[in-house]
């Protein structure tokens, strides 16, 4: 459980708009500082538990960005420093097949086959604001796509909560980021955490940026990054995460009814979830 100061350089940092650089001396110091966790060959990799204000205990849930690039350091700070003994990736089978995850000593890797392929997003629904409404729709459909994923992880939580575990996806900022703010949710933590742990993942993958951009232009089918909409696709803000909550509120009854509604898991089961998630084990 982190303090619940928030450091406003800290914010500031995260709010940078993405067609900006952050120079590495500023990204430096905060990538290798709680609640972000150096990991060789990773990136956007982090604690949930310290996450200024968040309820979670640390130690046990981490997230990050693909994992593919680890070395025999990063490796063995997974395996070991860390402890972590599950990995859940929610990447496609495309991107799986590009680009595996390593084998990890000790270490259960888990991919459940999502019940639909994702769909391209449409620039043109990201065009109006800060693109809340490309986001709204964007995220509904990865909680709904990716609801047996969700099911195992929440079973993990609930079955073995002396077993971390980390969860990651390409970036480690979308996917991962639905997951983590259900997480953050069912815990207890304010909007004020959870969407301080949304914007982090912008400073997290700063050292990736460029390369994201690419990858965000080929999977979007835009013409170029100038095309209208494709700045407010990349970006994180917190008018975007606001939107999509109002979505799982509007569609579901908010998260916990989500997990209850649509997961199958009893108010005793989600009790346990909570208290596994915040309680020293």
């Amino acid at each position: 459980m982190a303090d619940a100061a928030t450091p406003l350089p800290l914010l500031s940092l995260a709010e940078t708009e993405v067609a900006r650089e952050i120079p590495r001396d500023q990204y430096l110091p905060v990538l290798t500082s709680p609640p972000f966790v150096l990991v060789d060959g990773a990136f956007n990799t982090r604690d949930l538990g310290l996450v200024p204000g968040s309820p979670l205990r640390a130690g046990f849930a981490f997230r990050s960005g693909a994992l593919f690039r680890l070395t025999d350091n990063g490796k063995a700070v997974l395996e070991g420093k860390l402890g972590v003994k599950r990995v859940f990736d929610l990447r496609s089978p495309e991107e799986r097949g590009v680009a595996p995850d390593p084998g990890l000593e000790g270490v259960e890797n888990t991919w459940i086959q999502s019940t639909r392929p994702d769909s391209t997003p449409d620039l043109d629904c990201f065009v109006a604001g800060e693109g809340e409404e490309g986001y709204r729709e964007m995220y509904l459909e990865v909680i709904d796509v990716y609801r047996d994923s969700w099911k195992a992880i929440l079973e993990h939580v609930r079955d073995r909560p002396n077993d971390p575990f980390l969860v990651h996806c390409t970036a480690g900022r979308d996917r991962t980021g639905v997951l983590a703010g259900m997480l953050l949710t069912l815990a207890g933590a304010s909007q004020e955490t959870i969407i301080l742990d949304y914007l982090l993942s912008r400073i997290g993958t700063e050292p990736v940026r460029l390369m994201l951009l690419q990858f965000a232009v080929a999977g979007t089918k835009a013409t170029s990054q100038e095309q209208p909409g494709f700045y407010n696709l990349v970006s994180l803000r917190a008018s975007s995460w606001k939107a999509f909550v109002e979505g799982v509120q509007k569609e579901y009854g908010g998260f916990e009814q989500f997990a209850a509604d649509e997961l199958g898991f009893s108010k005793e089961d989600l009790a346990k979830i909570k208290t596994n998630l915040t309680k020293p084990q």
